[in-house]
């Protein structure tokens, strides 16, 4: 009986400890809770280089121009293969990035449209919504630095203040709502709040004074909220008066055009001026926690005198910007971020600007705002299982006439491009022919036919592009 007693009053007694202890435990992980800071979103900044061919880096094969940092970023980051712009010109390249919508679903479709009595700009819908505007939603503070070129110089709205973004420094160019003639060096900070001119003599190029909006903005933001970065440059673009005056490849005067020279020397220049960006974040603690991603808006420029082949710009593809074959397409993409991906890799994976919102949502947890064409590469990113495209899809129309409407879509290995000038579908391997060498449509004209389908259901007739919706007779 005593013995009875004497083990219910130990098991009673461990019961109460037990408890306490739980309670005690609890209470600790509880408090360590309190005190622990709550882990913030990742930023986000995005680095959009102007008309950058893909051959253009050293990371990419360039054999002249210098770029060590965005080579080491390279080195230490992710480089992709077969990465491809929004299309092969500005504005309805930058359309899809923002948007997460192909070409032949976005509205901007050319870098200017029809309308009843003048062929001007055309801003992105109010109901597309940006990038900027999803991730405002989701807690992001956002800025948006350099070229937007997707509104219209007579409605405020449509600039990037009024599409998703607290802070935008940006270039405008046109007619104001008054008539007047607007001066795109004039750099309007949050619309018409204010506005800075470009004076080239004060900076060594364009994007040394557009980086430095940036460094302040990173120096006066919310420390405690995530943001979104996306820096618009301006090289290698060439517009006369962005060019640069400096003393970079003095040595090749004699050798070089003036303008090829001045070509090199400015991107050169941006590769310092993202240097300068990286180790802005490393000083103010925020580079662990950000994702960094680098890329051009379409491929290599041949205007202004400046000759695309002179450095071999596209990297021996096919065309350059305002060609949908892979030269005017294809752009390098470089995505770091410090512990998250594996430094030094490579990826052949096919991807587009049009993934970068869902990509961007998932990394913010966040909900995509449209109808996406796009697919996170995010799981590349981590080297986990990649879902793929069925096809990529590229349009533009530039001009009036159908000589300036243009189709290509890449499925696997297979590439078409049709110019609405001949009426044929042209058919590539790239697998055997990545330089676009060698129409093979006569040979498989089953594999024409499945391209001819994507080409035809893709592209969403609009209005202020009439050859919309494909042209398929004379």
């Amino acid at each position: 009986m005593k013995n009875s007693i004497l083990s219910l009053l130990v098991l009673v007694f461990c019961i109460s400890c037990n408890t306490k202890d739980k309670k005690d435990i609890a209470l600790a992980a509880a408090n360590e809770q309190k005190e622990k800071p709550q882990t913030k979103k990742p930023n986000i900044i995005f680095l959009l280089a102007d008309d950058m061919g893909y051959g253009e880096l050293g990371s990419y094969g360039q054999k002249v121009i210098k770029t060590p940092f965005l080579d080491s970023l390279a080195s230490v980051g992710m480089r992709f293969t077969d990465f491809y712009a929004g299309t092969s010109v500005c504005s309805p390249s930058r359309a899809v990035l923002m948007t997460g919508l192909h070409t032949g679903h976005v509205c901007i479709r050319g870098n200017k449209g029809e309308y009843p009595n003048k062929y001007d700009r055309v801003p992105l819908k109010k109901s597309e919504k940006t990038i900027g505007e999803m991730l405002q939603q989701f807690g992001y503070q956002t800025a948006m630095i350099g070229k937007w070129h997707l509104g219209v110089p007579e409605d405020v709205s449509t600039w990037a203040k009024g599409r998703g973004f607290n802070y935008a420094v940006q270039e405008q160019w046109g007619e104001d709502a008054k008539g007047n003639e607007i001066d795109e060096r004039v750099h309007w900070v949050n619309n018409n709040q204010d506005s800075i001119f470009y004076n080239y003599n004060n900076y060594s190029c364009l994007d040394e004074f557009r980086t430095n909006f940036a460094l302040d903005y990173l120096d006066k933001k919310d420390a405690s909220n995530p943001f979104f970065l996306y820096m618009s440059y301006r090289t290698p673009h060439a517009h006369e008066f962005f060019l640069s005056k400096n003393n970079l490849y003095n040595d090749k005067i004699e050798e070089w055009p003036e303008i090829e020279r001045r070509h090199a020397a400015r991107i050169t220049m941006l590769d310092a001026q993202i240097k300068r960006l990286f180790n802005k974040l490393k000083a103010i603690g925020e580079l662990e926690n950000t994702l960094i991603i680098f890329s051009s808006d379409n491929g290599p420029t041949n205007e202004n005198h400046h000759d695309y082949t002179f450095f071999n710009s596209s990297g021996n593809l096919n065309g350059y910007k305002r060609d949908v074959y892979e030269g005017g397409v294809r752009v390098p993409m470089i995505a770091y971020w410090k512990g998250k991906i594996k430094g030094g890799t490579t990826s052949n994976h096919p991807s587009t600007f049009y993934d970068v919102m869902p990509t961007l949502a998932e990394v913010a947890a966040a909900k995509v705002p449209n109808k996406t064409d796009g697919i996170s590469f995010l799981p590349e990113l981590f080297g986990k299982k990649q879902t793929k495209h069925n096809f990529l899809y590229w349009e533009i129309q530039e001009g009036k006439s159908v000589k300036g409407y243009k189709q290509a879509t890449r499925f696997g290995n297979w590439k078409a491009v049709r110019y609405k000038d001949n009426y044929h579908t042209e058919l590539y391997n790239l697998d055997k022919d990545l330089f676009e060498k060698e129409d093979v449509s006569a040979k498989h004209p089953e594999i024409v036919a499945k391209a001819n389908k994507i080409l035809k259901e893709q592209s969403v007739p609009i209005a202020h592009y009439p050859f919309s919706g494909g042209v398929f007779k004379k």
